[in-house]
């Protein structure tokens, strides 16, 4: 413990928000503010062991009027002397905790005078500000005679409060003075030995209390307990110490009620307990509490709370029949029965769910619905038309039944935004049911009541958890469910997704009928093949097949690239990506239908960006002003019990600008840049020009789940046994369009010249391969007809297929092409890939509609009716004049009238 100091006259001052420091108690703090560091780096820092500085109790305005009558009521009747504020407006002088400057703070006028017990430096990441962290340890009282608060910190002309040793001799012999301390020591023993019983730290504080005066003590006791800060400032300004030893005891006597009361709590609890109440304990503490508090109000029992919020659900009155036979039969349950929980569980949900709850659409305004989805999605017109037409209905007819919208697309297009759109426009809640990999009927229809474990279907719980009854449900990747022996999700699905049925869906866990009917449905799909026709019946399909090169540009330069900056903690100060990286980072890393490998290139530069902004190092240093080897401080610090606060900032410079994010210039992105961050380019214009450079090869055009897709097809011949041999994990389908193509090659020998005259027999003596690369990829499907019977006459007649020629379509064993499906998606994968014709077969010409205006204007689109159309137009310069006319002769369809539509 400090002896006696001589205070300066004149001292720093630390103002302390809501918080007294006294005379013995050591305190931890941490310098923020501006003000605050400049003090304790001139007062502290630099001085070391000599530093003192004031710490001075502060309070706003607003709490004065209370504070003062404690005040009043506290030391000043018996020490003689009242102790009063100083108000100092910060208009004029330094702001505290951030507080308006007009705001008056009340500086009180009395402190501590402190000194520093340890000091650590340190700077802040990023912003490099510098920080102290500071253990003070209270000294002595002393008074405020002249405050100035000009300067980068106050000071303040002060006088010591603290007796001299004459006069604390005179005191310890009045009568008075000793009996309070025989009742101070008394009950300050009677605390010690009951923390000692329960922490074994009682040993050093009695040492404490048989060496130093009891007035130094009461100020340590005091301190060590949670009280009120009108209380400390009451011990501050109690000079006297008499009247200090008074109210430390009162303080102490208090503090040592509580703790009995507590154990007396325990040990009531722990004799009304049994071996096989134990896991009660909770419950019988809280009960024991009531009793003690005088409170036995029962009204908040569980199954009261329980019925009353069953009350309040607006649950249909044949449910709520239902519900309270439930109630009823729980009612009569013990808690230990193994049906108690389960019971309890489904009555909460019963009680949760949104019978009548509805959120309120606000007024349609299509305007804004359109500017909202121009907003969030480029392109996709068509797609937008429909919702907004969609939402018209709604407008006309609120109660209309509408159609369950149902977008089918490649990954990454925008369906489920385009569903959180939807609800956006109607102001209803968005919620979304995740359909992938379900293949529990269960998951759906929910879990019968009849075991452990069992739970509602999605729907209901979802339905739980937005609250109301009427959100827009989007039920996600509904093309992946799939049936085992557990049932079929998707036929459960029927009754949901039906508008005559789901009025009264019934859940299995539920047990009674939901009305499904105001929820607005919209499904997401990536394919339409795998969703059963029964439940596609129910549904409007709406396709996005994805977007152009254009559209992908605009749709990065818009949303991408900020959302990315965002995300990354960046800005265009900082990175700048021009539209001509972006045009390659689409032409050469990305062809996908959507724009998620799109946003995950851009990611990758914002790292990269990222890494250069926040790539500097900071320095943390601390020192020790000297040991402390005060036992009590031992004791209060090193066994983590010390009291942590913040220092209040003054004059705060809220637009201080961290140098660590300081950069010269900001970042642009170059094509060096592309190539060292994404590596070197996935894709490039001649991968076409080099596949075809031999014959035997043709390109075709296939629609996968993640849109279209470029496939070339191989074909050779070797030696062998005229067997046809195809590889490439192909399924069924293609196979026999293989076949069907080798066997109208093989029919149509003589027209095609494709062998000598001698020859009867194409395939004598060899054996014909025809590989699909990209073996890992499963294929199958009705649309590779033509591209094999073109790949097979280019084998055999030894022409090149023509590289910027691209084609789809199936043929028949008559030679008759027919059309397909997916033109508008494989168009597009034609587009991106840079291929400049594209074989469609002449019945797909309507599906062209949907093709976009610029896309159609950069290919030359060529229609088929036949196989020789194709054979026409895949090959420089066309066929033999005489072999075409042979061959439509020889089909008895036209005469040779010339070449094939283009358009």
């Amino acid at each position: 413990m400090a002896e006696s100091v001589e205070l300066p006259g004149r001292l720093a001052i630390l103002p302390f928000r809501n918080k007294v420091l006294l005379p013995g108690a050591f305190i931890r703090i941490r310098c923020t503010s501006k003000s605050s560091v400049k003090l304790v780096e001139q007062e502290l820092w630099q001085r070391e062991e000599k530093g003192l500085i004031g710490i001075l109790p502060v309070q706003d305005a607003a709490e004065t009027t209370s504070m003062d009558s404690m005040l009043s009521q506290g030391v000043g009747s018996e020490s003689g002397e009242r102790s009063s504020n100083v108000q100092v407006s910060t208009s004029d002088a330094h702001k505290v905790d951030g507080k308006n400057p007009s705001e008056v703070i009340h500086w009180h006028n009395r402190g501590v005078a402190a000194r520093a017990l340890h000091l650590s430096r340190g700077v802040e990441k990023p912003s490099g500000r510098v920080t102290y962290i500071v253990v003070l340890e209270g000294l002595c009282r002393f008074s405020i005679e002249e405050l100035n608060t000009r300067g980068p910190y106050c000071t303040a002309k002060i006088s010591p409060l603290e007796m001299t040793k004459s006069e604390m001799e005179q005191v310890e012999q009045d009568p008075d003075f000793v009996t309070l301390s025989r009742q101070f020591k008394a009950i300050a023993m009677e605390l010690i030995s009951i923390l000692e019983q329960k922490q074994k730290t009682g040993g050093r504080i009695k040492v404490l209390l048989e060496t130093l005066p009891f007035h130094k003590l009461a100020d340590i006791f005091v301190a060590s307990f949670e009280i009120s800060f009108e209380e400390q400032l009451c011990m501050l300004d109690s000079v006297d110490p008499k009247v200090r030893l008074s109210k430390a005891t009162e303080l102490v006597d208090r503090h040592l009620q509580s703790i009995r009361v507590a154990e007396k709590i325990t040990q009531k609890v722990e004799g009304q307990l049994s071996k096989s109440q134990k896991e009660y304990l909770l419950r019988q503490q809280m009960r024991a509490i009531k009793e003690e508090l005088g409170d036995n109000d029962d009204d908040e029992d569980d199954l009261a709370s329980l019925e009353r919020k069953m009350q309040n659900a607006g649950m249909p009155s044949n449910i709520w029949k239902h519900a309270q036979r439930e109630l009823r039969r729980l009612k009569k349950m013990q808690p230990q029965q193994p049906g108690y929980n389960s019971s309890r569980v489904y009555l909460d949900l019963l009680a949760d769910l949104p019978w009548q709850k509805a959120s309120e659409e606000q007024e349609l305004d299509l305007k804004a619905a359109k500017d909202h989805l121009d907003c969030d999605h480029y392109g996709l017109v068509k797609v937008k038309q429909r919702i907004i037409e969609y939402l018209a209905v709604r407008k006309l007819k609120p109660d209309a039944r509408g159609p369950v919208l149902c977008f089918v697309g490649p990954p990454g297009v925008g369906k489920t935004s385009l569903a959180s759109s939807i609800a956006a426009a109607l102001g209803r809640k968005f919620i979304r049911i995740s359909l992938g990999g379900v293949k529990d009927e269960a998951d759906i229809r929910g879990h019968r009541r009849t075991y452990i474990g069992s739970m509602p279907g999605r729907l209901i719980d979802g339905l739980k958890r937005v609250g109301v009854c009427n959100p827009v449900m989007l039920l996600d990747e509904i093309d992946k469910t799939g049936s085992d022996v557990r049932g079929d999700p998707a036929s459960a699905l029927l009754e949901v997704l039906d508008p005559e049925q789901n009025k009264s869906f019934n859940d299995h866990y539920l047990n009674v009928p939901f009305d499904l009917s105001k929820v607005i449905f919209v499904a997401t799909a990536n394919r339409m093949q795998p969703i059963p026709p029964p439940l596609l019946d129910r549904m409007e399909v709406i396709e996005l097949p994805g977007y152009t090169a254009e559209e992908k540009l605009r749709i990065a330069m818009q949303h991408l690239i900020p959302r990315v900056l965002d995300q990354h903690g960046l800005s265009s100060a900082f990175l700048q990506i021009p539209e001509d990286m972006v045009k390659l980072v689409i032409q050469r890393y990305t062809r996908e239908a959507g724009v998620r490998n799109l946003e995950r290139n851009l990611a990758a530069l914002a790292r990269a960006a990222a890494v250069r902004v926040a790539e500097r190092e900071q320095v943390s240093v601390g020192k020790d002003v000297h040991k402390i080897t005060s036992p009590l401080l031992d004791n209060r610090l090193a066994e983590g019990a010390e009291m942590e606060m913040e220092v209040i900032p003054m004059g705060v410079n809220n637009h201080e600008i961290s140098n660590a994010f300081r950069i010269a210039s900001p970042l642009v992105v170059d094509e060096a840049m592309l190539e060292k961050i994404l590596g070197p380019p996935r894709f490039d214009d001649q991968e076409a020009a080099d596949r075809v450079a031999t014959p035997g090869v043709s390109v075709g055009l296939v629609w996968t789940a993640f849109g279209g897709e470029v496939q070339f097809v191989e074909a050779t011949s070797v030696v062998g046994n005229g067997e046809l041999h195809l590889t490439g994990q192909l399924g069924d389908v293609i196979k026999e369009s293989a076949q069907i193509a080798l066997t109208w090659v093989r029919a149509r020998v003589a027209d095609l010249k494709l062998a000598a005259a001698e020859e009867t027999d194409l395939l004598q003596g060899k054996d014909i391969h025809i590989h699909f690369p990209a073996g890992a990829v499963p294929k199958d499907g009705p649309s590779a007809g033509v591209t094999l019977v073109t790949a097979l006459v280019s084998l055999f007649t030894q022409k090149n297929v023509r590289a910027d020629t691209a084609m789809t379509g199936e043929m028949t064993l008559r030679g008759l092409v027919l059309p397909v499906g997916g033109v508008k998606d494989k168009v597009l994968a034609a587009h991106r890939y840079g291929i400049k014709r594209v074989i469609l077969p002449e019945r797909n010409l309507k599906d062209l509609v949907e093709v976009p205006a610029d896309v159609l204007s950069s290919l030359e689109i060529l229609v088929a009716k036949r196989m020789e159309d194709v054979l026409e137009h895949a090959f420089d310069g066309g066929c033999d004049s005489n072999l075409t006319c042979c061959l439509w002769e020889h089909v008895n369809e036209v005469s040779c009238s010339g070449p094939a539509k283009r358009i």
